[in-house]
């Protein structure tokens, strides 16, 4: 006979193949360890509140099923700190399909910088990731996907949701190493959605980092209902915003289909609020055929479309600067309101600089943009119903209800004192 844990379980993975779930409670380093080693498909991994130092890798090489994932969570969103630290360069390796993290607080807390590089090192066949609710701080590349070879052929991490996180750095990476809050490459159908992203900056080196990026010939990408703020507790080095291509990507051989052109095929940005960047705000190096659609980009240097193999259709975005061909790039553009002052997004909207775009005056771009099929919704989840979308990132209608300075259509939970109604 089930007992009732195993039963209340089964109901939170749903029907199927609940009969191999199973409630794993943990309160320590220790139990955390050896429950994610010894999982089982529709294991429900579930951490007490607390601080947990860990020491060594958490290997996370069972396949769960979509029927039944195995499910790593705090028993209070954020309740659980994991400290990664003591020499660790990474810290959850995922290779394993259908394992979801939801609810975790995940610090670095390396004494050298390059140590802390990956809080998620995702690889392989780690099909169907997902990775919600939760906070990731000081790490290189909190988020680091790559493909590896297998019986001689790379194979790739398809099909991961990463949604409503807030990551960030308390200071600049001491480090020359890549520093991307989420670095992706190779890959397919990866959903970027709801993130909060903000303060990260590259000490070593080139001094260039990024909020998030897809690379390595991946395809089909999406970054939406994204907040990304480069700079909003500190400032310095050159600081980019979302990115399909990132900085490139070599040799070829670790690229899918052993070649790294282009860099990201038939991708999408859509609704994203990109703040505060002394670099651009979207970047495109090598992507082709992307659509960038009702993005919203204050006080950064606007978008970049770059050689000759990245092609993009932009619509609808509101922008205080403008879009760059640059090397051979080039797009079709529609709808767009670009160049945009400092003193008009004032006027327009109630505090830009603290990412707050509730609405003043709407003259400018109410109901003023083009048909963009790809977006029925916006940074809310509000759906663009009345046939004459709004310019920018947001729909304002009657059902526009989120404060935009709390992330992109986050759940309540999560940012709370941030929202509205």
């Amino acid at each position: 006979m089930r007992t009732l844990q195993m039963i209340v379980a089964a109901l939170a993975i749903g029907a199927g193949d609940a009969a191999a779930a199973r409630l794993v409670p943990v309160a320590d380093a220790a139990a955390l360890r050896n429950a994610v080693q010894n999982a089982l498909p529709g294991d429900d991994i579930v951490l007490a509140s607390g601080t947990y130092v860990v020491d060594s890798n958490l290997n996370c090489l069972v396949n769960g099923t979509a029927a039944a994932p195995i499910r790593v969570r705090a028993a209070t969103p954020r309740g659980a700190l994991l400290r990664f630290g003591t020499g660790l360069v990474e810290g959850f390796k995922v290779s394993g399909a259908h394992w979801q993290f939801e609810g975790l607080d995940i610090e670095g807390a390396c004494a050298n910088d390059s140590n802390c590089e990956h809080a998620f090192h995702v690889f392989g066949n780690a099909e169907f990731l997902l990775l919600r609710d939760n906070v990731l701080r000081d790490f290189n590349a909190q988020i680091k996907s790559n493909g590896i070879a297998i019986d001689g052929v790379y194979v790739y991490p398809d099909d991961a949701i990463v949604e409503y996180n807030r990551f960030y750095d308390t200071r600049g990476r001491n480090t020359g190493n890549p520093v991307t809050k989420i670095d992706v490459v190779g890959g397919r159908r990866w959903i970027v959605r709801g993130n909060t992203i903000h303060d990260y900056q590259k000490l070593g080196g080139d001094g260039v980092s990024y909020a998030a990026f897809l690379k390595g010939n991946s395809r089909d990408g999406v970054f939406e209902r994204n907040l990304v703020r480069c700079s909003q507790q500190f400032s310095g080095g050159t600081r980019l915003g979302l990115s399909l291509g990132g900085g490139g990507t070599s040799p070829n051989a670790i690229c899918e289909d052993g070649t790294c052109i282009p860099e990201h095929q038939n991708g999408v940005l859509r609704n994203n609020l990109v703040l505060a960047c002394n670099d651009v705000g979207i970047y495109l190096n090598r992507a082709t055929n992307t659509r960038i659609q009702h993005n919203t980009l204050y006080a950064t240097s606007g978008i970049d479309v770059r050689y000759a193999e990245s092609t993009a259709e932009i619509r609808n975005n509101l922008s205080s600067a403008g879009i760059n061909l640059r090397n051979g790039g080039t797009s079709t553009n529609a709808g767009n309101l670009l160049n945009v002052s400092t003193a008009n997004f004032a006027a327009w909207f109630q505090n830009p600089p603290a990412a707050d775009f509730r609405l003043l005056n709407g003259a400018s771009i109410v109901n003023l943009g083009v048909a963009a099929p790809q977006t029925v919704d916006d940074f809310c989840a509000n759906r663009r119903g009345d046939g004459s979308p709004d310019i920018g990132a947001l729909e304002y209608d009657a059902q526009h209800r989120c404060a935009t300075d709390a992330g992109g259509g986050v759940p309540l939970r999560l940012f709370a004192d941030g929202f509205e109604g």
